[in-house]
């Protein structure tokens, strides 16, 4: 748990700075559990995100622009009309709990002065963002409604009373000295970390751990002023945000974490730490729960396409044995009058073996000679006309499961409105009914929007993430002598530079995105093909996304994320 008491208390300091006696100008709610504010505050408009997703839950500012939905949630709405337009006075965490609460001064409808408290609670699936009249004490609504059937001890719903969450009567790290810190632990009983987590508030066991591996030979001495030197350092602020890529897991704390022993990456504040963390967390788990039905569809089509090449290839490799119908038909007619109705086989004289040998052959019991003979040149017309049919199946088979890999190599990269995109590329095709379809009338599809990059010498990059993107970057945007950029025979984006003669360092920043951007996101040097746009068409009947090109060349890349971020406009 990097998000705990301690990190809370840094975060609303970094906040309270920035965003103190801001003026709200602007609420949107992008997604279910999230909602922004942008404050005017010191000259320079700021964006709060505050979320209470079930495993994304925090309070940051924020750069990334987000969707917001055509219609805004009840909840946004009732943000708008009491805290839009007001005076952020005040921001602060209570004691040492994962609360922040944001206390709001403006005017009613009538004109009076009013005040307002947006709390929000960050406690993993029990988080909340709630808007509180200050005076009465009363709910006016929150994110989330949780009952008394749900929590018995308090009732998060419009009109109730505001209560806090349950006191846990621990003490706080802040007001200790040694002595307490002695006091509180059994030295004897082990689990240290566990013992420190148990006895002070807005401890997590990632900061217990951090203690004791500090402390070296965990003992009387070492444990308390360990514990002690790091609250103090994080009290004065004197801290240095930083995510730590561990091998067995990737986690992000108010400094450096040595007990977990991996690449240290530093920023220059929480938020962009958080900014970076979570970049794109969270909106892969919202692609993941919206667009499920479509990855399942997908992936049952491809599987199906899988199998069906898998039989076909099976009746194909029975279809070869044509010319041995052929053969056995020939010989049983040469030999009509040795074999008899009632025989299981024959061997006769085969005259194609040049060493003059025999060969023995099946024959059905039930069938008279001439029967069993026409038998034989039936199955030889069956399977020969079958050949022809069964290949032009199989590559049927192939261009649909190709088809549908791309696809799913774009569901597990897109954005939610990329996700829309194929959603409507799959109504289009056929494969899903068309939910937007209201009383005969068909939606039109607002144009593609796609991502736009910057390479280190300022050549503008463009990226398209699905088929439809994919198609209108390449077939319609971008100038016949740009350069185009795909991995080679890997399923993947389409990248464009805006320019003529890229310089090398461009060149290799596009590849960098085109590898990123594809199905060997996680591979390491991956084969990118680049050609002028001239050389790249569109068949006549191919799938969304398909093309063919030529005169390319190759280069070699490794997706680095790292770099995505530092390129993108």
């Amino acid at each position: 748990m990097s998000f705990d008491g301690l990190f809370t208390k840094a975060i609303s300091h970094e906040l309270s700075r920035a965003l103190k006696g801001g003026r709200i100008n602007k609420v949107h709610q992008p997604y279910k559990n999230e909602i922004i504010l942008t404050i005017r505050a010191g000259g320079v408009n700021h964006r709060l995100l505050l979320s209470a997703h079930p495993s994304y839950a925090r309070a940051q500012l924020t750069t990334e622009t987000h969707e917001n939905p055509s219609e805004p949630p009840m909840f946004c709405m009732l943000l708008r009309k009491h805290i839009e337009g007001h005076i952020l006075e005040d921001l602060y965490q209570v004691e040492t709990d994962r609360m922040i609460i944001f206390e709001i001064k403006g005017r009613n409808e009538i004109g009076d002065i009013s005040y307002k408290q947006l709390i929000i609670e960050i406690m993993g699936r029990h988080s909340n963002i709630i808007l509180v009249d200050k005076t009465r004490n009363i709910i006016l609504d929150s994110i989330k409604h949780v009952s008394f059937a749900v929590n018995s001890h308090r009732a998060i719903l419009p009109g109730q009373p505001f209560v806090f969450p349950p006191e846990q009567n621990k003490q706080n790290p802040f007001l200790a000295n040694e002595d307490d810190v002695v006091r509180s632990i059994d030295f004897n009983a082990g689990r240290l970390d566990r013992q420190l987590v148990e006895q002070f508030a807005g401890i997590s066991p990632l900061f217990a751990k951090e203690v004791i591996f500090q402390s070296g030979l965990a003992n009387r001495t070492t444990v308390p002023k360990t514990f002690l030197s790091l609250i103090k350092k994080i009290e004065s602020g004197t801290i240095a945000p930083s995510i730590i890529a561990a091998p067995e897991k990737e986690a992000f704390y108010l400094f450096p974490l040595e007990h977990l022993k991996g690449e240290v990456k530093s920023f220059s504040s929480l938020s962009e730490m958080l900014e970076r963390y979570y970049f794109g967390k969270a909106e892969r788990d919202r692609v993941k729960q919206q667009g499920n039905d479509i990855e399942k569809l997908i992936t049952n089509e491809k599987e199906k396409n899988e199998k069906k090449i898998d039989k076909l290839e099976a009746t194909l490799k029975e279809a070869e044995k044509a010319d041995e119908y052929q053969r056995y038909g020939e010989l049983l007619t040469a030999n009509l009058y040795a074999a008899k109705k009632g025989m299981r086989e024959i061997e006769v004289l085969d005259y194609y073996d040049e060493n003059g040998g025999t060969i023995v052959i099946p024959l059905d019991p039930r069938k008279s000679p001439s029967d069993n003979a026409q038998k034989y040149f039936s199955k030889y017309q069956k399977a020969k006309n079958a050949v022809s049919i069964v290949i032009e199946q199989i590559d049927k088979a192939r261009v649909e499961a190709a088809y549908f890999d791309s696809l799913l190599q774009q569901v597990q990269s897109a954005s939610p409105r990329d996700l829309q995109e194929i959603r409507d590329e799959l109504v289009e095709g056929g494969y899903i009914r068309d939910r937007k379809k209201r009383n005969g009338k068909k939606v039109q599809n607002a144009k593609p929007v796609l991502d736009f990059y910057q390479s280190s010498v300022g050549t503008e990059i463009i990226v398209g993430k699905n088929n439809k993107q994919n198609d209108y970057l390449t077939n319609k945007l971008a100038a016949r002598d740009e350069i185009w950029l795909h991995t080679k025979d890997i399923p993947g984006s389409h990248v464009v530079i805006r320019s003529k003669e890229p310089s090398e360092q461009t060149i290799h920043e596009a590849a960098m995105l085109a590898a990123y951007f594809s199905k060997a996101k996680n591979s390491s040097s991956v084969p990118v093909d680049f050609t002028k746009v001239r050389h790249v068409k569109k068949p006549s009947g191919a799938k969304p996304g398909f093309v063919i090109y030529d005169h390319q060349q190759t280069v070699y890349v490794t997706p680095d994320e790292e770099m995505v971020l530092k390129l993108k406009k």
